[in-house]
């Protein structure tokens, strides 16, 4: 009996430990805990201005840093209650301790584009990004979510509650505007020439994010899309060979790097010794594969702009389709994002070829492993796309085999700020010697098939920054995305036949390779070139009709 009262006694004791605090006291320390420990990106960017130099942007910060209290506190309150709080703050405290960390050390800014990436990462890619400088944050974060659970909150009768609730929301909401017009000049202007801070605000950027990517149309995915050139006939052929043409849409591979382009270190040197066309000013539609590869197998382009319609609207392969020519997607990545839908496709992610793949992924030239027999299946003209894993970040080093390591040390870590920038890019620029082998074994194969005519168009869907500016990856909002992330290389190769038959004058080409380019002008020129004819073609955007004796038809 006594061993009962002294555990009792025990309990009693400890609980006097555990303090009671009500709902909304625990939603204001966790939205404090948020301003001061879970945004340091937006403070550095936030300094970055230099209004930390003067007295006036630290008062602009203290409002700042208020508002973002305020902001959070009424947010949360709204969905919280007794049952829901600790669950919802233990979440929270976690997600965006780590939304922080992705912040702060890659320069990720949480915007919808960057959401949507996020959602459609495969488990391969999401245990690269899983790296040990995650545990920091993590156990950081557990501290408060263990205070969270260490305390009590009290029961109330639901109409004192609803009322204190009400009133403490009004209070911080007169404080909150109280902060923000204290430095209104100031923030206004910030938000107005920097929009793109809203997206490091932690946790509301991606708590707003995730809100307008899961109140998007959920059937716009499913449902018919807007036909686009269902006149599409090809003109002008004779009896001569079918044509074949392999657009090759590499990944996260910058301009910059790129061997041809002038780069200091060859990282090209097998298509140096070919004869290419090397297009040297080339801008990406987008900062990310989401934005990019829809926009640029598109009729309307980053010039026309509109996410919704080009979503809904068909591709550059459905108006192939409607002219009789054959398409078929090939992928080592993450899918075709709409733009091959109902049209054939072949996902090699798990492919069985022991020589180029191991349990985890395989590398590019599996792509190639069966070309010429998938080819030789059609007797018409046809395209072909093959999308690359190329240099997806963060782990470069696991992008090509041994041969290819050529530029020494490199970083062997997916924890990029764990490795000294001379590291990661001797990775990355490994990883763009073997997209040069790929492209150079993909050309020689369809050269050696006399009975088509062919060609090559190959274009990055986007670049990447590693370590400028402290930034790393990609998928900046697009109107400060830097030149890394936007500027891409660009190769043509047309076999000598396919360049006759087409009387495309290659000196021309040659004179024009460095004038600037964009992925807009995919869709025209590979129109132009398979001899499309149709109201969505514009000889404007066709980078070979000035050089083409006869020109579209």
């Amino acid at each position: 009996m006594s061993a009962i009262v002294q555990t009792r006694d025990a309990r009693r004791r400890v609980s006097v430990w555990r303090p009671w605090v009500s709902q909304e006291g625990m939603v204001l320390a966790a939205s404090i805990f948020f301003t001061v420990a879970c945004n340091a990106a937006f403070w550095r960017a936030y300094a970055g201005t230099g209004a930390l130099e003067s007295a006036r942007g630290w008062v602009t910060a203290a409002s700042l840093a208020t508002a973002m209290t305020g902001l959070h506190f009424l947010l949360l309150c709204v969905v919280m209650n007794r049952w829901t709080a600790k669950p919802v703050l233990s979440v929270l405290l976690v997600v965006t301790a780590l939304a922080g960390y992705y912040s702060h050390h890659y320069g990720v800014y949480l915007d919808p584009d960057m959401i949507r990436n996020v959602l459609h990462t495969d488990s391969r890619e999401a245990r690269e990004l899983l790296t040990p400088g995650l545990a920091l944050p993590v156990l950081a974060a557990l501290i408060p979510v263990a205070m969270v659970w260490w305390t009590r909150i009290p029961a109330q009768a639901p109409a004192p509650a609803l009322l204190r609730r009400v009133l403490l929301m009004v209070a911080v909401a007169a404080v909150t505007t109280g902060a923000l017009l204290v430095s209104f000049q100031d923030i206004s202007a910030l938000m107005r020439n920097r929009t793109e801070l809203r997206h490091l605000i932690a946790p509301g950027n991606y708590l707003v994010s995730l809100i307008r990517v899961a109140t998007e149309d959920p059937a716009a995915a499913v449902r018919a899309r807007q036909p686009v050139g269902s006149d599409a006939l090809v003109v002008g052929r004779g009896d001569g060979k079918p044509r074949v043409l392999v657009i090759v849409v590499g990944e996260t591979v910058r301009a910059q790097n790129w061997g041809l382009n002038g780069y200091a270190r060859q990282t090209t040197p097998e298509l140096a010794n070919l004869d290419v066309l090397n297009f040297t000013d080339v801008s990406a539609c987008g900062s990310s594969t989401d934005v990019s590869l829809p926009c640029m197998f598109s009729a309307q382009g980053r010039r026309g702009y509109d996410k919704r319609a080009i979503r809904e609207s068909e591709s550059l392969l459905n108006v192939l389709d409607h002219a009789g020519i054959a398409t078929l997607w090939r992928d080592t990545q993450g899918g075709c994002k709409g733009v091959c839908a109902g049209l054939p496709f072949e996902s090699l992610v798990d492919a069985r070829v022991p020589e180029l793949c191991n349990t985890e992924r395989c590398l590019d030239e599996v792509l190639l492993h069966d070309l010429r027999a998938k080819i030789d299946t059609q007797d018409r003209d046809q395209v072909i796309v093959l999308h690359q894993l190329g240099n997806h970040g963060p782990s470069y080093y696991q992008r090509y085999p041994d041969q290819f390591r050529r530029f020494l040390p490199v970083c062997e870590s997916a924890d990029l700020g764990k490795c000294r920038q001379a590291e990661i890019v001797n990775a990355y620029d490994n990883a763009i010697l073997y997209t040069d082998h790929f492209l150079a074994r993909l050309i020689e194969t369809l050269g050696a098939d006399d009975t088509r005519d062919s060609a090559v168009i190959y274009v990055s869907d986007h670049g990447e920054s590693l370590g400028e500016g402290n930034l790393y990856l990609h998928g900046m909002p697009y109107a400060i995305a830097p030149a890394t992330q936007l500027k891409v290389p660009m190769v043509m190769w047309l076999s000598p036949a396919l360049a006759a038959d087409r009387h495309i004058d290659i000196g021309c080409m040659r004179q024009r390779l460095d004038a600037p380019a964009t992925h807009d002008n995919l869709f025209s020129s590979v129109l132009g070139l398979m001899q499309v004819d149709t109201t969505v073609y514009d000889p404007s955007q066709d980078l070979l009709a000035p050089c083409m004796g006869r020109g579209h038809g």
